[in-house]
């Protein structure tokens, strides 16, 4: 493909910078993040929670897929840009749709979400036509299993209740698997970790921006809930307690770990296989862990001296899927035997706060002082360790 007609990526020095257009482009998903927690907020039960668990997979899937695609093609181009701004749109529809994803919008729901999987993918094979067949081949079985998923997204749409449940979830099944069956169709083969060349500072830089949008998320609920109260003793340790939180879960994933990986990302002989691990899939846990905490920092601003199951499920519950994916994220991105023993560590306290939780010995505000009690500490216990004399550099 000649460089004038070319609309992939340069690979070099700036080759993989986040551009303005990607992060325009990220600011959707800032609702959809937004959307989720209030589906969450208000549906406080084992269902609810399995709905916000599938439309946050869905969500995730939409923007990661996107990621991976503007790894290899440059967004400054004109065609790459319209495109995004398309997935924008149907994205807006995407997000606005969540709180009713279940009832009468289902349909908007899974339309913008097929959309957003088959236009981007038809986009890409249309934009790299005349560039390397193993690419091509690629993104030819991935819309092959994109196809396959859709049917289910469609039949779901159609469907209510419970079956809507299921066909979704036999979709999403499909997609989350298929990258670790290296998508693998009938005639044309499964594809090799070398197709997968992705520019591992991009990659990178791009999901921890994804984790800078959580994390802006949650200040975002916290701050126009705390905005809405009488402004009391009561509120404002509310309000100090979700702060520190939200400290301590940057501290944990800003302070080395997301350099570290991004180190090792960049000098791996197969980014790709990160790519997918790492990145695409563990990542996942990290969101959940700052949506659903977010979720129980609102809980105990609202209703302090009140703790219902679904309230202590959230406010241990977040700080737990958070720490279990960075504890993941790091094991696999750095040279270790296993995951951090601080991490670890805040995990099994935080299991020690269960029979706390259950059997109501506490008040909600409370309790959350326990959990965030636990990050900080975590957050300092690897801190310090890794500052200590002969801790190991990056990679």
């Amino acid at each position: 493909m000649s460089r004038a007609r070319s609309l992939l990526r340069g690979r070099g020095p700036d080759g993989g910078r986040v551009g303005t257009v990607e992060l325009f482009f990220d600011l959707v998903f800032v609702f959809a993040v937004t959307q989720l927690s209030h589906f969450l907020l208000e549906h406080p039960t084992t269902v609810g929670a399995v709905q916000a668990a599938l439309l946050l997979v869905a969500v995730w899937w939409v923007w990661i897929y996107t990621s991976w695609v503007t790894n290899w093609l440059d967004p400054e181009r004109i065609p790459v840009r319209l495109c995004l701004f398309a997935l924008m749109a149907a994205g807006l529809l995407l997000s606005s749709s969540i709180p009713d994803a279940f009832g009468a919008r289902g349909p908007v729901f899974a339309g913008a979400y097929v959309f957003n999987q088959i236009g981007r993918t038809l986009f890409f094979l249309w934009a790299v036509r005349d560039g390397p067949d193993p690419m091509t081949r690629n993104f030819q079985r991935i819309l092959c299993w994109l196809l396959l998923s859709s049917v289910f997204w469609i039949a779901g749409a159609l469907a209510e209740g419970d079956a809507r449940l299921a066909w979704w979830a036999v979709a999403l099944a499909l997609e989350v698997l298929s990258p670790s069956l290296y998508f693998w169709v009938p005639g044309l083969g499964r594809s090799r970790i070398a197709d997968w060349n992705v520019d591992g500072a991009h990659m990178a830089e791009r999901c921890a921006l994804f984790v800078i949008i959580a994390l802006g998320e949650s200040l975002l609920v916290t701050g126009a809930t705390f905005a809405q109260l009488a402004w009391d003793a009561v509120a404002a340790v509310g309000l100090g307690v979700a702060m520190v939180g939200s400290v301590a879960m940057w501290w944990v994933y800003f302070d080395t770990g997301a350099e570290r990986a991004s180190h090792r990302i960049r000098h791996a002989a197969d980014p790709g296989r990160q790519a997918r691990l790492a990145y695409t899939y563990l990542h996942l846990l990290i969101v959940a862990g700052i949506i659903v905490a977010a979720v129980g920092d609102e809980l105990v601003l609202t209703h302090p001296d009140h703790l219902a199951g679904a309230g202590a499920a959230a406010i241990l519950g977040g700080p737990a899927l958070y720490l279990l994916g960075n504890a993941l994220f790091k094991w696999v991105t750095n040279d270790r035997r296993g995951p951090p023993l601080s991490h670890l560590a805040g995990l099994a306290l935080l299991a020690a706060l269960v029979p706390v939780a259950l059997g109501h010995h506490a008040s909600a505000l409370g309790l959350s002082a326990a959990p965030t009690g636990v990050l900080v500490r975590v957050a300092a216990w690897e801190s310090l360790a890794l500052r200590r004399p002969g801790a190991r550099a990056p990679g």
